[in-house]
């Protein structure tokens, strides 16, 4: 689902099993889903079909390799949900890296939502921990809900505290990430048999590592031997992130060592 890739792929069929809704996928590009399939996908009262109660959007968009979706974009698909009268659910687990990217204050994003979801760590650096925000009365009925779930934390505030600091302070060095990853992927894409697949607007970096002849799997255990972490994210694709806990001159090392793996299968070859 190009809309929200991490509710539709990840999350163990959560919406479904919990809700009893049918997610539906929207092909979007670069994980902006296009006006006229939103328009085309909402499905209004009939009995051979389930109506369309919720939008939900990603931002940056993880399958698309942490693409953007601009505040233009996010303000009419939000349009086209408000004359419809479908709440739109924002999934932003990585909506900071978005507004830096675009130089724009994280509220120019969110407004076009009617709740949104923050992940306190990856990007702005906290332990652990996310946030939903939302009308005080869904954030009444969330919380109920999260108890239902088991989802009560007692001592919160051991993770209360460095998730503060993430949001006063670590959003500002967001784009140091972003130039981190865009110099590995401007050296990795130097190399003949790795091809960089998308445009690196924030701190993912997908990497087709099909021309090594390596599975994903292979190529993922031969980084770890050399002390470098990343996920396969297809049979051929590898992501890379970028972090507050990756030092540029950490980077520089990734690209060494990186190169020392793929170069080796070329010699073995």
């Amino acid at each position: 689902m190009e809309a929200d890739s991490h509710i539709f792929m990840y999350e163990a069929a959560a919406a479904s099993a919990f809700a009893g809704v049918q997610p539906r996928a929207v092909k979007g590009v670069r994980g902006t889903i296009q006006t006229e399939d939103l328009l085309h996908a909402i499905r209004g009262e009939d009995i051979h079909h389930p109506e369309t109660s919720l939008v939900c959007l990603e931002n940056t968009h993880n399958r698309a390799g942490g693409a953007v979706t601009s505040p233009k974009d996010m303000a009419a698909l939000y349009r086209i949900c408000r004359h419809h009268e479908i709440p739109v659910h924002l999934d932003g687990a990585r909506l900071f890296n978005a507004a830096a990217s675009i130089g724009v204050p994280v509220k120019n994003l969110s407004i076009y939502s009617d709740t949104v979801q923050i992940c306190l760590s990856k990007g702005l650096g906290a332990p652990a921990g996310s946030i939903l925000a939302g009308p005080a009365s869904f954030i009444q009925h969330a919380r109920k809900w999260r108890k239902r779930l088991g989802g009560g934390l007692r001592q919160g505030g051991v993770l209360a505290a460095p998730g503060m600091i993430a949001l006063k302070k670590m959003a500002d060095r967001l784009p140091e990430d972003h130039e981190k990853a865009k110099r590995l992927a401007q050296h990795l894409g130097e190399q003949p048999s790795l091809f960089i697949e998308n445009r690196v607007e924030t701190n993912i970096v997908l990497v087709n590592i099909g021309q090594t002849g390596f599975s994903a799997s292979h190529f993922l255990q031969l980084l770890k031997e050399e002390g470098v972490l990343a996920v396969a994210f297809g049979p051929q694709t590898i992501r890379f992130t970028t972090h507050y806990d990756v030092s540029l001159k950490e980077i520089g090392q990734a690209i060494d060592k990186i190169s020392k793996v793929v170069s080796a299968r070329v010699i073995f070859h």
